[in-house]
């Protein structure tokens, strides 16, 4: 291939920790690695791991956002969720929930009941996303994506299918709305299933190998749990499975806005975080349950 976006680094997963009692995860970005992959400000990858059956579901509290969308992305075990605003529903294996908190919204996840009571295998990513200046206070929204109704494309020679999620691949557009250019799919390739893509050269890229193994661009091997980093340069990615695999694939417009984080805040000037306490502190992201 000409014009090769190359690898600039493959990252193993860095030490987990626990968010609330329910998810052991692994911070890629912000904390983990110092790699700029704007307008995807954080991705906490929750390795596989085995939960025992239990009745009382493990989860996180009520807690607010302000000034992004969280997407979460279920490959084994479910996951409750409701907000503020009266969404709710379960994420299971294969779906997405995308949810743009924008002005404001309180949010609580757990795991689902009946995946709860049996335990298992449990393997989630959530990514946050950020908003452009103009929209970090518009309505908060929200957008069920499962799997039964996802875009998907076929493959050549059995090499797999890629489900687009947002953004488009091959002429084929996914579900999600977003307010930035974001392309966003999970590829399921079988053992020597190749897939190629196609992004501009100045946006942020990156694979997480969530499944298997794949050799990227005839050179680098990235194995599970790692994420592949790409240069802001070139825009050709090859991919080939070693292995039966799954990758998650992410590119996006940089925002190249200032941003300004505190917790569960995500903004551009400090102003605007105080702001979001006062708010938070005098109820204005609405009441939730714990």
């Amino acid at each position: 291939m000409e014009n090769i976006k190359q690898v600039s680094a493959i990252l193993n997963a860095p030490a987990p920790h626990m968010v609330g009692d329910g998810f052991r995860v692994h911070n890629f970005f912000p904390n983990g690695y110092d790699i700029d992959m704007d307008p995807f400000f954080l991705m906490d990858y929750g390795s596989k791991i085995e939960f025992s059956a239990r009745k009382k579901p493990r989860g996180v509290g009520s807690h607010p956002h302000r000034g992004f969308e969280t997407v979460t992305l279920a490959y084994h075990g479910a996951v409750a969720h409701h907000d503020s605003y009266g969404n709710s529903g379960v994420i299971n294996p294969g779906d997405v929930q995308w949810m743009t908190a924008a002005s404001g919204v309180l949010h609580k996840e757990y795991h689902d009941e009946s995946y709860s009571v049996k335990g298992g295998p449990f393997q989630m990513i959530q990514i946050w996303i950020n908003l452009p200046a103009k929209d970090k206070m518009g309505k908060p929204s929200y957008q069920s994506i499962t799997q039964a109704e996802m875009a998907k494309v076929t493959l050549p020679d059995a090499g797999g299918k890629i489900e687009i999620i947002a953004g488009s691949y091959q002429g084929v557009q996914g579900t999600a709305h977003t307010f930035s250019p974001i392309e966003l799919y999970n590829a399921r390739l079988n053992k020597h299933g190749k897939v190629n893509f196609d992004f501009p050269s100045n946006h942020n890229t990156g694979l997480m190998v969530v499944e298997g193994k794949v050799k990227i661009n005839d050179l680098e091997i990235a194995e599970i749990n790692s994420f592949a980093h790409f240069k802001n340069e070139g825009n050709q990615i090859s991919i080939e499975a070693l292995e039966d695999s799954i990758v998650l694939v992410m590119s996006g417009e940089p925002i190249n806005e200032p941003i300004v984080q505190y917790g569960p805040f995500l903004m551009n000037t400090e102003a605007e975080i105080r702001q979001a306490i006062d708010d938070f502190n005098m109820g204005k992201f609405g009441y939730l349950a714990e």
